[in-house]
């Protein structure tokens, strides 16, 4: 299997039965427990990745999402060369990525949320001079690149301001300024909207969007944000507990998991609400309005039945929200592959 992979030259990513485990030491509570832990540690493995399998299409933008711990920013970190895995073969735009050679460097940039790479007490600007030094960006292009950034996030004015004085909005757009100077063609983004505001997040998704459709990068996205995936990933990864529980697009996903449909009323009088629960499951009532599931199979007949027979002022039709669908991932609802 192994020559098979190792022939599909036009992946921008490869990866095969990819293991990553830890050891940590267990640290025991008190005083004693802590000496102990020092002159006779115990030591416990912790299985990060169990044989994890997946190749991404260049161009392609792909959600990778789970709860916390689930290995997505493990992977993210063996994909960009920051770890090194345990067993098992990754590959990005034909190179080992742990062998850190400067061609893969210049190609690929990691963004993750929590973390910053602009210099806290200097402008923006003087990151941005220093990143053009270190990924040896010819001028010309150093200032096409800057331009265009500069102006897809609306940033012009924010580039000679002390980093420590702008809003967190402010400084992740100048963050993925940073990271995408050198024009990368693989880019790994890790929660990039975290912890920003509504409009900055929407901000944020239609940039990612943009890079994407006009510079052709290949984007891994992991997000807790729900918006993110709808927003900008056909494709989704879903991981837990090390192991991909899916693969596949995200409307497959939707299809998979939502039986049902939610059907919302606003009702004329509060007569016989009770008589709802006979055509589908009461979720919600707050008269005049009523919420209920109801199987997709059903939902036509149901709809009818309620225009028949109850005072109805409105009636809307709506899917499952994409969080409740991948919460019943989560808990379960997918076996691991």
């Amino acid at each position: 299997m192994r020559g098979d992979i190792l022939g599909l030259v036009e992946k921008a990513i490869i990866v095969d039965h990819l293991i990553k485990n830890f050891e940590v030491i267990e640290r025991k509570p008190g005083l004693i427990g802590a000496i102990k832990s020092v002159f006779s540690p115990t030591k416990k493995t912790i299985h990060a990745l169990k044989g994890i399998s997946f190749t991404i299409q260049p161009g392609e933008l792909v959600g990778f999402i789970g709860p916390n711990g689930a290995g997505k920013t493990t992977t993210l970190k063996i994909l960009s060369g920051l770890l090194y895995p345990s067993s098992g073969f990754n590959q990005v735009l034909e190179y080992d990525p742990w062998e850190k050679k400067p061609e893969f460097l210049k190609q690929i940039s990691l963004v993750m949320g929590q973390k910053n790479q602009l210099w806290w007490d200097l402008p923006a600007m003087e990151t941005f001079e220093l990143n053009r030094e270190i990924y040896e960006i010819p001028k010309r292009n150093y200032e096409k690149n800057l331009e265009e950034l500069v102006n897809l996030l609306e940033v012009g004015s924010l580039l000679r301001t002390q980093v420590r004085r702008l809003s967190l909005g402010q400084r992740m757009r100048l963050e993925i300024i940073a990271a995408l100077l050198h024009g990368p063609k693989v880019l790994f983004l890790d929660e990039p909207t975290l912890g920003l505001d509504l409009v900055a997040q929407q901000k944020m998704r239609d940039f990612i969007y943009e890079y994407n459709r006009k510079t052709g990068a290949t984007i891994i996205l992991t997000s807790h944000n729900m918006n993110d995936l709808v927003d900008l990933a056909r494709r989704v990864i879903v991981i837990d507990c090390g192991r991909i529980l899916f693969d596949g697009a995200l409307e497959e996903l939707t299809s998979r998991f939502a039986k049902e449909k939610i059907i919302k009323l606003s009702l004329a009088k509060e007569d016989n609400i009770e008589k709802l629960a006979t055509i589908g499951s009461i979720k919600k009532i707050t008269f005049p309005q009523v919420i209920l599931s109801v199987p997709r199979s059903a939902i036509a007949v149901a709809a009818a039945e309620i225009l028949q027979n109850f005072p109805v002022n409105d009636l809307t039709i709506e899917e499952i929200p994409i969080e409740d669908i991948i919460r019943k991932v989560f808990k379960g609802g997918l076996k691991h592959a």
